[in-house]
């Protein structure tokens, strides 16, 4: 049985106010070829389809799209688990059109998979139960039991596992919880199928990135590796958005998100993880590299913005977002900045810093008589010292605010003092 391994599309999700739909819908565009060419059999999407709970129509309709396309008209099986983002009752709510295309979607821990009969042509749930179910596909000689766990929050798995327990009491009592869940449900791997279970967690010892939001508060909610059936071919994981395996028996691997959704995952490579499995066999594991999203990178221009011009005159990165760190000796006229904003449309976020000389003094330029700058310019140009950036025009008109209302209150002080 080959098997593709992928999550955390975040369908609705921007980066810095720019929106992702064209190469979410490019990521669609190949992972459909993928499972094409690859002859997959199964498809696990393992958490997090949307960025939030409410995503927005298009999210929505893309998604559906990609089902269509993956499951083949039910020739492939394809198993959808909600992630921490995902409104469980939203991702649950196509299931019974979705089962007759041989679409699984779970919404929440302990849910339980419909059975019933179907076309023998088409993927069928031939055995299920809370939490798991085994898969027959057409033209697979053996079937897949999956153990299924949706992003299992104590809200969602119904459980209050303690009210007055320590930081470190919680996170063992939560690790413990999860290991008794799936040792239980492991009592459904057999040995003549593929054993497969999928979740939305955070595991001890995996890589994060700024993409993602915590599911836990302080550690709470991670589980140990060692919480995964041994007995498991593989254990397909969402939420990290880092290529990354965690144990080899089983094997244990998260597949990253398919687009970086954050300049702290500049430079890596997304993919998708693909497995031929074998009944009492050790997994043949594959990486495909994905090409369909636009690389982030960051530059860091110490010579200013003749530095920047050349590296854009030179095609440096192109096709890629840009998070820019310019580097300048004086505040930027705003003119300037806008022209710099203008040299392409690939910068995302641009963040200058003010430099000193070797003696950590302020520059000639910072040492301009404050006394012929007005009050908005000393703030500007402490904001930029702060921040690295100028502030916008919604902050200068704040301040601006502010200085007029002290002005009133000490005009109104002054004439009180005339008035006594």
């Amino acid at each position: 049985m080959r098997i593709l391994h992928t999550a955390d599309w975040h369908f609705g999700r921007m980066l810095e106010g720019i929106d992702r739909r064209e190469e979410q819908a490019a990521f669609v565009d190949e992972i459909c070829h993928i499972v094409e060419e690859q002859a997959v059999d199964l498809v696990l999407i393992a958490g997090d389809v949307y960025d939030s709970v409410n995503p927005p129509a298009w999210a929505e309709e893309l998604f559906y799209d990609a089902l269509e396309r993956l499951a083949n008209g039910g020739k492939r099986g394809v198993v959808v688990i909600a992630g921490n983002h995902d409104q469980p009752e939203r991702v649950r709510a196509a299931a019974p059109l979705a089962r007759k295309h041989g679409i699984v979607l779970l919404g929440l821990p302990k849910e339980a998979p419909v059975i019933e009969k179907a076309d023998p042509t088409k993927v069928q749930i031939v055995a299920g139960g809370s939490s798991w179910f085994e898969l027959a596909i057409p033209g697979v000689e053996h079937t897949a039991v999956v153990l299924a766990l949706p992003y299992p929050s104590e809200s969602r798995l119904k459980e209050l596992l303690s009210e007055s327990f320590t930081q470190e009491q919680m996170q063992q009592a939560f690790s413990d919880r999860i290991e008794q869940l799936f040792a239980a449900l492991a009592q459904h791997f057999r040995d003549d199928t593929v054993n497969l279970v999928t979740s939305h967690l955070f595991v001890m010892g995996g890589k994060e990135s700024d993409s993602e939001r915590p599911i836990q508060i302080g550690g709470a909610l991670t589980v140990r590796p060692s919480a995964f059936p041994p007995n498991a071919h593989y254990v397909a994981l969402g939420h990290l958005h880092r290529l990354q395996k965690l144990s080899e028996q089983p094997l244990v691997r998260y597949s990253g998100s398919p687009l970086a959704y954050s300049f702290s995952e500049a430079g890596q490579s997304k993919a998708v993880v693909i497995i031929d499995a074998v009944p009492q066999q050790p997994v043949q594991e594959q990486i495909i590299y994905l090409q369909s999203g636009k690389p982030l990178v960051r530059w860091k221009a110490t010579e200013g913005i003749a530095q920047v011009e050349q590296w854009l005159a030179e095609g440096r990165d192109a096709g890629s977002w840009i998070e820019l760190e310019l580097h300048v000796k004086d505040v930027i006229d705003p003119a300037e900045f806008q022209r710099l904003r203008k040299l392409s449309d690939d910068f995302v976020k641009i963040q200058r810093v003010l430099l000193r000389d070797e003696t950590g003094e302020r520059t000639s330029a910072e040492q301009e008589n404050r006394e012929e700058l007005s009050a908005e310019q000393l703030f500007c140009r402490f904001y930029e010292r702060k921040r690295g950036m100028q502030p916008d025009e919604q902050v200068i008109r704040l301040f601006n605010q502010l200085m007029q209302e002290r002005d009133e209150d000490a005009e109104g002080q002054a004439i009180e003092t005339d008035l006594a």
